[in-house]
């Protein structure tokens, strides 16, 4: 996982179109159209790893666009990472089977922390738990619910539960496009010895730059790719440079 740094794309779904949102907030979503055609674009462009969220089932709970993850799966050759709705060992069991390489964990993870050791136990290495921060404190239910849980101390105990990497999203910088805040990322990786994938904010390859010398082993990227302000060689350049 994460050989080198890499430049994940993002593929948010929401009623069936790839969205991105702002600062987390529902009704606040940008449309890029089709996700498998999406997924697809990214991988011809050299995406070794697809970040996918089912934003629905983040905010109720259930995994409404099942069939866009599905169809993205059979369409692409790339290690799937996929959040959102994920609530039991069964549903994270069933997409391990299904296609899917990691599962991300967030409001699951933090209602009840044993989902990590479980799933970790019969699937080693394919549980990724998502810490998405805003005001410095761990947010759950689509970044509605304030939990007042330190994300790096946080991220330090699912570590010890059998988490594979950690998923650290600033909420506060998500989807504005005006940069990244690193302290936040250093204090996460440095309180945990598995990889560190950083989410939020990025708006220009010193960005994505900025994120790998942070100590991130990847950077998850939405709206700057969806806009054009780079390509993803461009990123992946970048971050190499």
């Amino acid at each position: 996982m994460f050989d080198d740094f890499e430049v994940v794309p993002a593929v948010d779904v929401q009623d069936g179109q790839v969205v991105q949102l702002v600062g987390g907030e529902r009704d606040t979503g940008t449309k890029y159209g089709d996700p498998v055609e999406a997924a697809e674009r990214w991988v011809a462009a050299g995406a070794e790893t697809l970040h996918l969220v089912d934003l629905d089932g983040a905010f109720e709970g259930d995994r409404v666009n099942a069939s866009a993850v599905e169809a993205i799966c059979d369409a692409v050759d790339a290690e799937i990472q996929l959040g959102g709705g994920i609530r039991t060992v069964d549903d994270a069991l069933g997409l391990l089977d299904g296609g899917v390489d990691r599962v991300i964990l967030g409001t699951a993870a933090v209602e009840n922390p044993n989902i990590v050791t479980e799933i970790s136990a019969a699937r080693p290495d394919s549980v990724t738990v998502s810490l998405d921060a805003k005001g410095g404190e761990v947010v759950v239910s689509g970044w509605t619910e304030g939990t007042g849980i330190d994300p790096a101390e946080a991220a330090a105990r699912y570590e010890e539960r059998g988490a594979a990497a950690i998923l650290f999203t600033d909420v506060d910088v998500e989807g504005q496009l005006e940069g990244v805040r690193t302290e936040p990322v250093e204090q996460v990786v440095e309180a945990v010895d598995i990889p560190v994938v950083a989410s939020g904010g990025v708006a220009t390859l010193e960005d994505v730059r900025a994120l790998r010398e942070a100590g991130a082993a990847a950077v998850v990227v939405g709206t700057a790719l969806y806009e054009g302000r780079f390509t993803l060689g461009e990123a992946q350049s970048a971050s190499r440079n």
